[in-house]
């Protein structure tokens, strides 16, 4: 009755929007179902009246586009699309140690001792030091013409976007480590030609945002995820766990060459320190630093008891040696940056410099990745105390290497090999060696 005064049109548009109400009701599609369900039931006035102010209450469901809600122009339902199985392809990795399995392995298989045997082999030789030196800048740009690349040293190594890497210090071998957005570790001997020479693993659920091999035994990789810190042990093919918390990590730095104590950065702006010594995963202090996010710390090369966090604005060299649960005051505070700060690196040898990455295009330098992109970290070249190496936007796609003056020294690039933006770079540590890891899990070996 209430339709009455509508014309024959009008109440057959109702009375379709009303049968497709209830087809998206049995969808479980509970917003437009609502959405359209109202539009049947409200009564047209006849009498245009001056609209009142919205309350926030009273607010009606975000517009969306027939295109979102899968309806083709006509009014038909689009056929659904079937569920991605990424949930069932990557299960929540479980607490405690887990085994070297390839992540497309049930059991352990003779495909990936070749790659761990290499692993073991070359950590037996322990790097104590590494002979840092300095060049002309003239012979240092001729090292780095003389890198280059070939299509045999492009490798997807991990499934989805890089998100850290880690370079083996063997002279004689080319180790890499990559870990993804979706807690994949994936392991590649460049120096291995066949298919078996990268294996990949899942020792985390989310993004592995940082990754190191430890400076004393290189047959350990520490990885970072967003809920744990692992330590992938070669000789016992084992990640074991060291530090879980409920926390969100960032990234995380050795404290000393000995790497048995680390700090930790947390999203939510807190720093950690954790001793891998003791038992259990729990860290032995959570100190607030005063930022609200930190997404990278850096411990001094020199003097380690000083480390350097970057956060959202805010760049601050804090004491460890003074760090207490609340109140803690910076050494020195690194003003400038007006906008998001990515990174910051003290220098390889000295410490005496550091090098940030921020959203405000410092350098003027573009770095806008946008969300599909994991954003540009600047590293220092460790051979090389005034040189640092960053991702670049410009095209041809390249990876830049920069002077501390901001003097740009060389641009590595390959129109054939080299298409796409290399937001995370690696320099080996005594050869002259670039890797560059992309968005689609894809590695670039200079």
């Amino acid at each position: 009755d209430e339709y009455s005064q509508l014309s024959a049109y009008e109440r057959k548009r109702l009375k379709n929007i009303t049968e497709n109400a209830k087809f998206f009701a049995a969808l479980k599609l509970h917003e437009s179902a609502a959405r359209l369900h109202q539009i049947a039931t409200k009564r047209q006035s006849r009498v245009t009246k001056r609209a009142k102010p919205k309350k926030a209450e009273d607010e009606t469901v975000r517009r969306r586009s027939m295109r979102l809600q899968r309806v083709e122009p006509s009014g038909i339902p689009m056929p659904e699309v079937p569920a991605q199985p990424e949930a069932e392809e990557y299960p929540r990795v479980p607490a405690g140690p887990l085994p070297m399995v390839p992540a497309d392995q049930v059991e352990n298989s003779n495909l990936t001792e070749d790659l761990l045997a290499t692993w073991m082999r070359i950590s037996e030789v322990l790097l104590d030091t590494i002979n840092y030196f300095w060049v002309t800048s003239f012979r240092y740009q001729d090292s780095l013409s003389s890198m280059v690349l070939s299509e045999e040293n492009v490798k997807k190594v991990v499934k989805y976007r890089v998100c850290s890497m880690a370079i083996h210090p063997s002279d004689s071998i080319i180790l890499l480590a990559a870990g993804d957005k979706l807690g994949q570790v994936g392991l590649w001997n460049v120096n291995c030609k066949s298919a078996e020479g990268a294996h990949t693993f899942v020792p985390h659920t989310h993004a592995v945002s940082c990754m190191h091999f430890s400076p004393s035994n290189p047959a350990h990789l520490l990885s970072l995820s967003h809920d744990s810190l692992r330590c992938g042990d070669v000789t016992r093919a084992v990640f074991d766990e060291i530090y879980r918390s409920e926390e969100e990590f960032s990234s995380f730095d050795f404290l000393e060459d000995s790497a048995s104590t680390a700090v930790v950065g947390h999203w939510d702006g807190n720093v950690a320190l954790v001793d891998r010594r003791t038992p259990g995963t729990s860290s032995e202090l959570s100190a607030d630093i005063g930022f609200k996010r930190t997404r990278t710390v850096h411990v001094h090369p020199v003097n380690n008891q000083y480390f350097l966090a970057a956060g959202s604005v805010d760049v601050c060299i804090y004491d460890v040696r003074y760090l207490k649960s609340q109140g803690n005051q910076p050494v020195s505070s690194l003003k400038g940056h007006t906008k998001s700060v990515a990174s910051a690196y003290f220098s390889p040898v000295t410490g005496s410099r550091v090098v940030t990455v921020c959203a405000d295009d410092k350098l003027r330098h573009n770095n806008n990745t946008g969300r599909w992109l994991t954003r540009f970290r600047a590293i220092w070249d460790p051979k090389q105390e005034d040189c640092f190496v960053v991702g670049s936007m410009a095209r041809p796609r390249q990876i830049e290497v920069f002077q501390d003056t901001g003097k740009l020294l060389h641009s590595f690039y390959n129109i054939d090999c080299l298409g796409s933006v290399c937001s995370i770079n690696v320099v080996h540590p005594s050869r002259n060696i670039l890797v560059g890891g992309n968005s689609s899990g894809r590695l670039h070996v200079f």
